[in-house]
């Protein structure tokens, strides 16, 4: 089975051209990092707009890369939630017109169970139950993957997203964007002991998190130490950050683990490219004797091939949805309504 997907939830537009689930035969994406860069973030509308006017080539430069043509696609998936309410509209519409000229179904795909489904694109061996991490800069959540659709979210962001709480440091220390990255690479010549950083907890919800304390004790050291005209020891303050990031996913992995009895651990997301971050749940998970996956690189960012795998088992599962499919920027990965 062939699925035409698209991917357009934050800056990156993507259409992918899958086969069954599992191999990706083309995976065209257009970045906006050089756009949005002398703005310091993504602006939604210019991200919007740029989608517009790149989608419909893009399609037709995935299906000229898998060497397929219109009539051989089978059904079409689509980001539909979470993301830019903006962004998400131009991929939800294209796919709508995609699928009704095509004549084949319309899948919808939950944003983040896409990142999880990444992982079955790099290990094909991978297969539910699992525990899921799912890392990036607008969610931040771990989840029971008990099927490849049924899927129960045990613990989440009560506030900002970890990737999120990255990017606001980076700029905070004057780092250009995408600061996750560059505070990732300023990190690696700093003593992550240097800085005192807290880690959240909320009482009555061990898996949940809180990043919010952590960005603002970030803002607080550099705007003081501005005030007092002191130099920041930028590298260490970046390390901090990090192994603060790091200190309240990785443990929370490992209890979700034994609170559900399972030996087995998926990563995905933007976050999840994070070097810090893979070698600490890397030593984490060998220590307790449990299995890690995480995405490659190139399939932590947003991209339509892992849209085009989930699509696949949605499909599978029966999910479908008609020409008056909408958008949504904000839904639960476990309680989906299109």
């Amino acid at each position: 089975m062939l699925i035409l997907s698209v991917e357009s939830s934050c800056d990156e537009t993507a259409v992918a051209v899958t086969e069954n689930g599992r191999r990706v035969l083309a995976d065209a994406i257009d970045s906006q990092v050089a756009l949005h860069a002398v703005y310091g973030g993504v602006v939604p509308e210019l991200a919007s707009r740029r989608h517009a006017e790149i989608i419909a080539p893009l399609a037709e430069r995935a299906l000229s890369d898998a060497g397929v043509t219109r009539a051989d696609i089978d059904a079409v998936a689509v980001t539909a939630a979470p993301g830019l309410i903006g962004a998400l509209l131009v991929g939800v519409n294209f796919a709508k017109s995609a699928a009704l000229a095509l004549g084949v179904p319309l899948i919808p795909v939950h944003h983040i169970r896409g990142h999880i489904a990444a992982n079955y694109i790099a290990h094909p061996e991978l297969e539910p139950p699992f525990v899921a991490l799912a890392v990036s800069g607008g969610n931040t959540l771990l989840a029971e993957v008990r099927g490849y659709t049924d899927i129960r979210v045990l613990g989440s962001t009560r506030d900002d997203a970890a990737g999120e709480c990255f990017d606001k440091s980076a700029r905070v220390l004057g780092l250009p964007y995408p600061g996750g990255a560059q505070l990732e690479k300023l990190a690696q010549d700093g003593d992550p002991d240097k800085y005192p950083l807290p880690r959240a907890h909320v009482a009555g919800n061990p898996l949940d998190m809180s990043f919010s304390g952590l960005k603002t004790a970030v803002v607080n050291i550099v705007h003081g130490a501005e005030q007092r005209g002191e130099e920041i020891d930028r590298a260490s303050l970046a390390a901090a950050v990090c192994r603060a990031v790091c200190d309240t996913l990785v443990p929370r992995a490992i209890e979700a683990l034994e609170a559900t009895g399972l030996d087995t651990l998926a990563v995905g997301g933007g976050v999840a490219a994070n070097a810090h971050l893979r070698a600490a749940l890397e030593k984490a998970c060998e220590k307790k004797g449990a299995k890690l996956y995480i995405a490659p690189l190139s399939l932590c960012g947003d991209n339509a091939a892992m849209i085009g795998c989930q699509g696949y088992y949605e499909y599978l599962a029966g999910v479908r949805a008609d020409l008056s499919l909408n958008a949504y920027a904000t839904m639960d990965v476990d309680a989906l309504r299109f």
